[in-house]
C-alpha cells in the first residue's frame, strides 16, 4: 500500500499542461512547496511528481505537479541504493 501526499488525477492537466490538485487535498499541506517531490495520484494510481507551483483561483489553491518518468518502485530501489546503513 501506496501513502500519496496529494490526492489527483494523474490524467488531470490544465492549461499550463500540468496535472493539477486542490491544496486542500494534500495530506500534510505543509509538505506541498514549489520545487518538493511528493508521491500523487491515489492508492491505486501512485506517481512520483515534483511540485511546479501553487496558484490562487476562485475555487481554492491549486497544486500544478509534473509527473516523474517511472514507477513509484523505480524510486525506492535507487533510494536503496543511495543510503549508507550507519
Amino acid at each position: 500500500m501506496v501513502r500519496v501526499d496529494i490526492t489527483c488525477d494523474l490524467m488531470d492537466e490544465d492549461e499550463t499542461g500540468h496535472v493539477w490538485a486542490f491544496l486542500r487535498d494534500a495530506r500534510d499541506q505543509a509538505l506541498i512547496q514549489p520545487g518538493a517531490i511528493v508521491v500523487a495520484g491515489d492508492e491505486d494510481a501512485p506517481a512520483v511528481a515534483e511540485v511546479v507551483d501553487i496558484v490562487g483561483k476562485p475555487a481554492g489553491q491549486v497544486v500544478h505537479l509534473r509527473i516523474l518518468p517511472g514507477l513509484i518502485e523505480d524510486y525506492q530501489a535507487v533510494i536503496r541504493r543511495a543510503v549508507i546503513p550507519a
